[in-house]
């Protein structure tokens, strides 16, 4: 393997300066700012603070209102995850084997992908419209009233709905991807040993495509807990105390409505150490079951 070679030692470090500056400006420096901002009580109007130690995580580990969102926020995590890779994975088996115009069956199937969450929000809000919303009309045939935006366990149902709908192409198109990599000699002997479909899928096409089920995986939880803000956003319509919400929204509704800076800054480490231990958790467990080449 021939190595790069450069006129000047310099050259290595002036090439990756800019990128490594977009990553201290944006990702390193707010996250050391946020750390600080967690130990001291901010005045809101930004004309001093105080040195409080840890009791902003105290504050914010004892209260009922912020356990209730994380329970709520692990229960729609762990759904939408679920929800939207099974369907996705569903999608692409069967996109897999559309042969008569699979290019716009595809085509519909990802076009979704290339709306925005927030935008993915507001068609969310005109489905479940309680006037005009067509889920709510097909709900009432079957006794269910439903009051998007007024009902707590409503709006998170369709939270969760909009939210995987809108990640179901993303994870179609690394599914049908993996899908059509698997070489067609693999596909006729499994097809000969195994004459059961769903036997055949999990014995030989699952295990292939176990890289890009876990590569989606971490995907889909990142998805869930910060991407789906701008759903959140729209659907809880500015009333997010009679509403769900996740621990990215309360870091925003405490942080930019509330002025609670130094609360805000210590949900959000809080959320940032959840979110690096869930990392490692499926790197150093979920990892061992997947099957690379």
């Amino acid at each position: 393997m021939k190595r790069a070679q450069f006129s000047s030692s310099l050259l290595p470090y002036l090439l990756l300066a800019p990128q490594l500056a977009v990553i201290f400006i944006f990702f390193y420096w707010p996250s050391a700012e946020a750390i600080r901002s967690s130990f001291f009580l901010e005045d809101p109007f930004g004309f001093g603070s105080t040195f409080v130690g840890f009791q902003n995580y105290i504050d914010t580990l004892t209260s009922p209102e912020y356990l209730g969102i994380a329970g709520f926020t692990a229960l729609f995590t762990v759904l939408v995850t679920f929800f939207s890779l099974s369907a996705g994975l569903l999608l692409a088996v069967k996109a897999d084997k559309v042969i008569r115009g699979s290019s716009a069956y595809k085509t519909l199937l990802i076009s979704v992908y290339a709306i925005a969450p927030p935008v993915a929000g507001l068609i969310g809000m005109m489905f479940f419209d309680q006037h005009i919303g067509p889920f709510v009309r097909l709900a009432a045939l079957f006794g269910w009233e439903m009051k998007v935006g007024l009902n707590y366990s409503d709006t998170a149902f369709a939270m969760v709905f909009v939210a995987v709908w809108k990640q179901i192409p993303y994870n179609f198109i690394f599914f049908l991807s993996g899908l059509q990599s698997i070489p067609a000699s693999v596909l006729e002997a499994a097809v000969i040993d195994c004459r059961n479909g769903l036997r055949r899928f999990w014995t030989v096409l699952a295990p292939v495509l176990t890289p890009t089920a876990f590569f989606l995986l971490i995907i889909n939880f990142t998805y869930a807990l910060f991407d789906t803000f701008g759903v959140i956003d729209v659907m809880v319509k500015d009333k997010a105390a009679n509403n769900p919400i996740t621990l990215t929204y309360k870091v925003y509704m405490d942080g930019f409505r509330g002025n609670d800076l130094g609360g805000s800054s210590a949900q959000s480490v809080i959320l940032m150490v959840v979110v690096l231990v869930l990392t490692v958790f499926q790197f150093r467990f979920l990892e061992r079951r997947v099957h690379y080449g």
